[in-house]
């Protein structure tokens, strides 16, 4: 039986780690939903494979979607516009476009539903290993290529390379799940200085996410969505207790 988590843990496990890194980074940039909107595109790229040519070519549109994600945010981000805003109105066109592409596919809403949250307990080995290396390059990437650029040079290659990653995230594990992995261990993470940040929101991503695939399978539950649902609850539940008032409210 043990063998069962073998794959899904391993997964879970470099999911999280190049999940938390971008997550650590988007929460120092103050725009929360960018790779939501992303991931929703890559969706939609995803719907468009499914639902018009029946799966063909879907690593290629669902890349070239969320590349377009990538461009769109790191070129809003130069613009004196609010960003939060139009980040917002990216989602909402990638999640109405998958509804209408996917309407007049037979198998429409159960795309749809992997799309959001998938049940990993099916990943293949080879997914794993091919998720596993494509996730190694990009890490190769941030670690000696990103830091030497600088100006809309650099904005553009962090959103490319978030939306690679997500690409590849949104196929394996849904959009709840990649948007779920990015925010919530990093979120709880940078809320104590005690420890290494990217450190804490490893551990607690491997946490959460270990636990709601291991209840998932032991209740028969979609463990995608356990996913989401445990590691919003711990987090929101975390944020609550640990978070002070604001200044005002202490005086009032």
């Amino acid at each position: 039986m043990s063998d069962i988590f073998l794959v899904p843990i391993g997964l879970i496990v470099v999911l999280v780690m190049i999940h938390a890194w971008f997550g650590i980074r988007i929460l120092e940039r103050g725009i929360i939903f960018t790779d939501l909107a992303i991931g929703q595109l890559a969706a939609l790229g995803a719907a468009v494979s499914f639902g018009l040519f029946h799966g063909e070519n879907l690593y290629i549109w669902t890349l070239g979607f969320a590349l377009l994600g990538a461009l769109l945010i790191a070129y809003g981000a130069r613009l004196s516009l609010h960003l939060e805003a139009y980040i917002g109105l990216l989602y909402v066109l990638g999640a109405s476009g998958i509804m209408m592409v996917l309407a007049q596919s037979a198998e429409g809403m159960e795309h749809f539903k992997s799309l959001l949250a998938n049940d990993i307990l099916f990943t293949t080995p080879q997914d794993l290993y091919e998720s596993t290396a494509i996730y190694a390059l990009i890490a190769l990437i941030l670690y000696f290529v990103y830091p030497k650029t600088s100006g809309f040079a650099k904005e553009l290659l962090f959103f490319s390379l978030l939306a690679l990653t997500v690409t590849s995230s949104v196929q394996l594990a849904g959009v709840f799940v990649v948007f779920t992995l990015l925010i919530a261990p990093a979120m709880v993470a940078s809320m104590q200085k005690r420890f290494p940040v990217l450190l804490v929101a490893f551990i607690y991503g491997w946490f959460f996410s270990v636990l709601a695939i291991s209840i998932g399978f032991y209740y028969d539950l979609p463990t995608g969505y356990a996913i989401v649902f445990l590691g919003a609850l711990l987090s929101l539940l975390t944020i609550l207790i640990k978070s002070k008032k604001k200044e005002g409210e202490l005086h009032a």
